[in-house]
């Protein structure tokens, strides 16, 4: 019956075999010459405008939103990310060119960080240059739609370098599309020839673009979001850690990691005047920029900032759609940061130097050391901090309805009380968590900046964008410029509309004082925007940016019927081990780079 089954089974595979071998004799010719159904041909791209357009807004990818599950403001002291995946090789200085951790760019998280990556980048890159190469051979009906798509592009290219160049220091410059003949290997252009290339794609893409976008165009590159980039590549350029000669690294290779000489006066000058070319365009403006009447309305108007989705400050945003899909860890910003106690994942976690950044009401600083900050450390704070930080006390939403009858108004709890009976109970939004207890902040915060409190983040994606620009960010430059200066009356002028917007007090400081207040406003005006960690390094502070993250434990009580009584201990706690090693100033390049292009030179310390 074996035999049988067996004879009968090599039958029927010899009849298929026949079968297939006539259907492939029958087809046409031409078969190996089909067009595939998945994708588009070459010359199908270029002889079609739409399609042309399509092939741009790929290339829109190449820079990457801050909205993944594991955020920038984690590998920096901003955040702490709960669950770790990886993200303490960074904050330990541990990224090796064997080992770029979540930098890789086939890293199974951390979107944000791999679309750094070195050869992520060069993927769009090569795109931009495919498209130069071949744009003029589009059949448009109007030049100025070609001119557009070309302004686009310039300034897709110049900000994919821009973020090389960020965190590699000078990159090879290339702009062409290889094909498979090619020589590819090419030596790094230094810091200067980069930065002088970005600042020409940019200045072309100025040219081209428009000075705002509407309709459907909104999201696309504008004139505005030109020189805005502009202006924070030349702020970069302008500031310490490429001016200082290498000395951090004994002065190795500093013409690929910074200026080897020049002016460094011309060189705020130039960020000062890109900074003053977007502010005279007159397109944008603080939103709501008049003095507010309470801290509540000041605190308002800052948090609307980031949940409107348009407002007078955007220059250059990304926006999403609740169909948006970008796999589990992509755009989620609610149900990625929102407590454990309303089924949030408490992603990235607010740490307590963070938190102590922001200033007391009346522009003094906050201080543990001071018995009364210490007794209430969340009252009379700038007002940021209430739209920002969600703390101990803090009322936030509804809890779900699975918790809502241990908690009905909806009040952040990182804290542990004492019961009548003298049992301790946990927080609701602490790692010890009757409710739900995996997903709980080390730190005792959780964000609040961006997530949208109107919706119940765990059924419900927002849809609220990622703001890669805004024109807060380009008074500070311009102030930073004119501090770099010596203008300090200026600085002052632009860093006091800021303020003045929030209701905190006008800044009068001079000299180093003054430039410790500016670093402090910038970063609390652009808390959690990806901006804290290269202004760190720029700065050349990182190794006091990354000294052990702090958090705070509190003690408390709780009444019979379960309801947390106003009285609370604060004690401060090490949340997370960290360490600065000076190398990690820039990336490495990936050692299979460095084997690939035997041209290549390594950044200093790998």
């Amino acid at each position: 019956m074996i035999k049988e089954l067996n004879s009968m089974k090599k039958i029927k595979y010899i009849i298929a075999i026949v079968l297939v071998s006539f259907g492939i004799a029958s087809c046409k010719k031409d078969f190996l010459n089909q067009k595939p159904l998945d994708k588009y041909a070459e010359d199908a791209v270029w002889g079609d405008p739409a399609l042309a357009q399509s092939f741009v807004n790929n290339i829109y990818f190449g820079i990457p939103h801050g909205f993944s599950n594991i955020m920038m403001s984690s590998m920096v002291d901003e955040t702490s990310y709960n669950a770790d995946f990886g993200s303490s090789n960074v904050t330990k200085s541990l990224i090796t060119p064997s080992d770029l951790s979540i930098f890789e760019s086939g890293f199974w998280s951390a979107n944000r960080q791999r679309g750094m990556n070195w050869s992520y980048k060069y993927q769009f890159i090569r795109a931009a240059n495919v498209f130069f190469e071949n744009i003029e051979k589009v059949p448009f009906d109007r030049a100025e739609d070609k001119a557009a798509l070309k302004g686009e592009v310039y300034f897709l290219r110049g900000f994919l370098y821009h973020d090389l160049v960020s965190i590699y220091g000078g990159v090879p410059i290339i702009t062409k599309a290889y094909g498979l003949q090619d020589d590819f290997e090419a030596e790094r252009n230094t810091y200067a020839e980069c930065i002088n290339y970005i600042t020409s794609q940019l200045d072309s893409a100025a040219l081209f673009l428009p000075v705002i976008q509407s309709g459907n165009n909104k999201g696309r590159a504008t004139k505005g979001a030109a020189l805005a980039l502009k202006s924070r590549v030349l702020l970069y350029a302008a500031s310490d850690l490429f001016n200082s000669n290498a000395a951090w690294a004994g002065g190795v290779n500093k013409e690929l990691v910074g200026y080897a000489d020049g002016n460094r006066p011309a060189r705020w000058q130039a960020a000062k005047d890109a900074a003053k070319a977007v502010i005279d365009l007159g397109a944008y403006s603080l939103y709501q920029p008049g003095t507010p009447a309470t801290a509540a309305e000041a605190s308002k108007k800052y948090g609307d900032i980031f949940l409107l989705k348009e407002t007078s400050e955007d220059i250059y945003i990304r926006y999403f759609t609740k169909k948006t899909d970008e796999n589990w860890d992509g755009y989620n910003p609610g149900l990625y940061n929102n407590p454990n106690g309303w089924h949030g994942w408490g992603s990235n976690t607010p740490i307590g130097q963070m938190v102590d950044a922001y200033e007391m009401a009346d522009g003094t600083k906050f201080s543990w050391s001071n018995p009364v900050h210490k007794a209430n450390p969340y009252a009379n704070r700038d007002p940021r901090l209430y739209a920002s930080i969600n703390y101990e006390g803090a009322v936030w939403r509804p809890r779900p309805t699975d918790a809502a009858t241990k908690d009905p108004i909806g009040i952040i709890q990182t804290g542990y009380y004492v019961k009548p009976d003298g049992t301790v109970q946990a927080g609701l939004d602490t790692r010890n968590s009757a409710f739900e207890d995996w997903n709980g902040t080390y730190t005792g915060y959780y964000m609040r900046k961006f997530i949208d409190p109107t919706l119940d983040a765990q059924f419900n994606k927002q849809e609220q964008p990622w703001r890669h620009i805004r024109y807060s960010e380009i008074l500070l430059n311009y102030a930073e410029a004119c501090i770099g200066l010596g203008q300090e009356s200026e600085a002052i002028t632009y860093l006091n509309m800021i303020r003045s917007r929030v209701g905190m007090p006008p800044v009068t400081e001079s000299g180093a004082a003054l430039i410790d207040r500016y670093r402090n406003e910038r970063r609390v005006e652009l808390a959690f925007e990806d901006q804290r960690f290269f202004d760190v390094r720029r700065w050349l502070i990182a190794s006091t940016a990354y000294l052990n993250a702090a958090g705070v434990r509190i003690d408390g009580t709780m009444d019979a019927s379960g309801k947390v009584m106003p009285d609370r201990a604060y004690s401060l706690i090490n949340a997370q081990t960290r360490e600065w090693n000076a190398r990690f100033y820039f990336l490495p390049i990936k050692l299979d780079e460095m084997n690939r292009n035997s041209k290549l030179i390594q950044n200093p310390l790998y």
